[in-house]
Order: structure tokens, then C-alpha cells, then sequence
């Protein structure tokens, strides 16, 4: 048994809030999705699903089970949680037809970003859950200081967060803020006890602040390993260990 429900917040700090709530209070859904305000445009302006596009933040809410009942209450108390923590309504799907609908707009996020601007640059930090609410406000803050849109979306229940910067890259002005709005949101993400990749993995941008992220001994056994399966450093130089 699947049930699904959308909660609409007007401010995006309420819903991120709502994920640690929700997650506090011993429900553990089998997605929790959160999408900022930019997000749900891209979507709407390329779908006309008919989402809301005068919220901040939305979330998607999804609990399973194999008893109705227990999957019943837990999505009514996820769904009284976020309504607590300030959303303005919560729509709990009542067919399967409805519930793909709300999935195709997670599904189609990627695709409608590329709408928006000739190119993004697609991040994959993870934080700790209790930590969301912070780094979604400081990530935010990021946006603003370079003027560039930051697109806030991820699956919130496992703390993994896509922050995209939409730019174009044809412009230098747009191009030359790029590299520093990475390095600050590493930065938060790593000065909350976070990670700088949950799915994507590690490579060249990432490679600075490899060793930051996990410690000089760690990086130090990884640098040994790869020594004695590639003494000649023949497989792939350079792409994580930077010579000294």
C-alpha cells in the first residue's frame, strides 16, 4: 500500500523545517521530496501540471507498507506535521492517477531546468537531517550574493540536496560566478558535518576539498591503495589525487 501527499508552504524555510519534524517524530517515509519555488516555476512554465507557483517550497510526502491502515495514519500524521510547521494546505492523492501526477513533476525537474537557462551546474551535497532547515536558508543566501538563480530540490528525508546554479555560460559575468558559489556551498556542507557528494561521487570540481571533507589519514590510505594497484600511475593521474 502507497500513499502520497503534497504540502505546500509559503516560505521554504517552513517546509525544510517540516522535514526534520516529520523525520523527528519517528515517521520514516519512503520519499520525502523537497522542491523550492524556482523549481516548481521550471516545472509549471513546461509541464502546466497545475502546481502552485505562489509558494516557496513544496514537499512530497510518501509512506508504504504492507498494512493500509498503518500507512494511512502515518501519511495523516506527516501530513498534520507539515500543516504545523506552517504549510498552507496538504492534498493527499486519492487515486493512482493522482499520485503520478505529482511524480511526474519530481520526474520532470531536470528536463524543465535545462528550460530556463542555456546551462546548470547540478550540485549533490548531503547534510545531516536536523541540519536542513540551516543549510537551506545559508544556500539561499548564496543565490543572492552572486545574483545567479540557485534552484534548491532533493530527496530531504536522507539530507541529499541538489542545489543547480542556472547560468550561461556564454556570458563571462554569469560564467566567472560559478566557481565560487560551488566552493561556499562545499563550504556549508561541509561546516555542518555534511558531505560533498550522497549519489554522485567525487570528481574534478569536488577534487579540492577531497581531503577537507574526509581527513588527511583517510586520504592518505586511499592515496597508498591506489599506489599499490597502480604503481605507475597509469589509471586515470590526477582525477582525485592531486600531485604533490
Amino acid at each position: 500500500y502507497i500513499k502520497t501527499a503534497l504540502a505546500e508552504f509559503p516560505l521554504l524555510v517552513e517546509a525544510s523545517r517540516a522535514v526534520t519534524a516529520i523525520l523527528g517524530a519517528g515517521i520514516i517515509p519512503a520519499s520525502l521530496e523537497l522542491m523550492d519555488r524556482t523549481a516548481i516555476l521550471c516545472i509549471e512554465e513546461a509541464m502546466r501540471l497545475g502546481l502552485p507557483t505562489d509558494v516557496e517550497a513544496s514537499l512530497i510526502v510518501e509512506t508504504d507498507g504492507q498494512d493500509e491502515s498503518s500507512v494511512l495514519r502515518e501519511i495523516e500524521a506527516a501530513s498534520k506535521i507539515c500543516q504545523e510547521s506552517g504549510a498552507r494546505s496538504v492534498t493527499i492523492a486519492r487515486t493512482e492517477e493522482e499520485r503520478d501526477r505529482l511524480w511526474k513533476a519530481r520526474r520532470s525537474l531536470a528536463p524543465s531546468l535545462a528550460r530556463k537557462a542555456p546551462n546548470k551546474l547540478g550540485e549533490d551535497i548531503t547534510v545531516p537531517r536536523s541540519a536542513i532547515p540551516e543549510v537551506v536558508e545559508r544556500l539561499r543566501g548564496i543565490g543572492a550574493k552572486y545574483g545567479l538563480p540557485l534552484v534548491i530540490f532533493g530527496h530531504a528525508g536522507d539530507g541529499n540536496l541538489h542545489p543547480n546554479i542556472l547560468f550561461d555560460r556564454r556570458k563571462p559575468e554569469e560564467w566567472e560566478k560559478v566557481e565560487p558559489m560551488v566552493r561556499e556551498i562545499f563550504e556549508v556542507a561541509l561546516s555542518v558535518g555534511g558531505t560533498l557528494s550522497g549519489e554522485h561521487g567525487v570528481g574534478i570540481l569536488k577534487r579540492p576539498y577531497f581531503e577537507q571533507a574526509l581527513g588527511p589519514v583517510s586520504v592518505d590510505v586511499q592515496r597508498r591503495i591506489k599506489n599499490a594497484l597502480d604503481p605507475m600511475n597509469i589509471l586515470n593521474p590526477g582525477k582525485i589525487f592531486q600531485d604533490r
